[in-house]
């Protein structure tokens, strides 16, 4: 069995669960997902399975040797590798259904958004100098980044600007609220990273859902009819009023 695919983000959107109450989700398109590569621990060191989807226009030697091997009629763009359980076979295809259930935990790596070069106000939320004492353009400037003659450098790791964004981030455990087989559409809660229409890996997570008591919403009082009471009588016989 695989435990994972290759998708693209779609747009967001909402869903309301039995409580009445909005979950936010995002869609995952999982186009045609084929093996084109089974690794082995003998020959390769370590076992996976290598994933193609797309189409590519120009094709290099070693994928056009894992095309004519898998007997694919046109080569893929995106490759990916995940765990596997079982046998395959070489030009599978692997859908949405076969890997993925409603309910299930799902781990998703992507490129997070780039954001261009940023200063340190921006990324690291640096309140600045003051624009007093003959320093008014110094407002978002980072000030002194180090000493003199000792140390007579900057230290390692010191927090100033760059590039932000365009990082690979790993979400985990999300849960999978629906899967539509006929679309190939998989609707996992929560934010996902990238912009819409970048390459996505899910993957079955190892983690396991917490333990927790759903809360409970009260039933609406019924308007218009008055609660039955049951009065005591000093003898210790009851009597049904309304």
């Amino acid at each position: 069995m695989v435990k994972g695919l290759i998708g693209r983000k779609m747009n967001m959107s909402q869903r309301f669960d039995s409580h009445g109450r909005a979950v936010p989700i995002t869609k995952v398109l999982i186009e045609p997902n084929f093996v084109l590569q089974i690794k082995t621990s003998e020959k390769d060191g370590y076992k996976a399975l290598q994933l193609g989807t797309g189409n590519r226009k120009d094709m290099n030697k070693p994928t056009m040797g894992h095309v004519k091997k898998a007997n694919i009629s046109s080569a893929p763009k995106v490759l990916r590798e995940v765990d596997f359980d079982g046998d395959l076979k070489l030009g599978q295809e692997i859908k949405v259904g076969d890997v993925f259930s409603k309910g299930s935990l799902v781990d998703v790596t992507g490129l997070s958004k780039g954001k261009g070069f940023t200063g340190v106000v921006k990324r690291y939320g640096f309140a600045g100098g003051p624009r007093t004492h003959g320093q008014s353009d110094r407002e978002r400037a980072p000030g002194s980044i180090g000493a003199t003659t000792t140390p007579g450098r900057v230290f390692k790791g010191k927090k100033m600007a760059r590039q932000v964004g365009m990082e690979r981030i790993k979400v985990q455990a999300l849960d999978v609220v629906t899967v539509d087989k006929d679309e190939n559409i998989l609707e996992i809660n929560g934010s996902l990273p990238g912009p819409t229409g970048s390459i996505l890996l899910i993957e079955k997570s190892k983690k396991r859902k917490k333990k927790y008591h759903d809360p409970e919403i009260p039933e609406a009082p019924a308007l218009g009819k008055k609660e039955e009471t049951i009065e005591k009588q000093p003898e210790g016989e009851t009597v049904k009023t309304e």
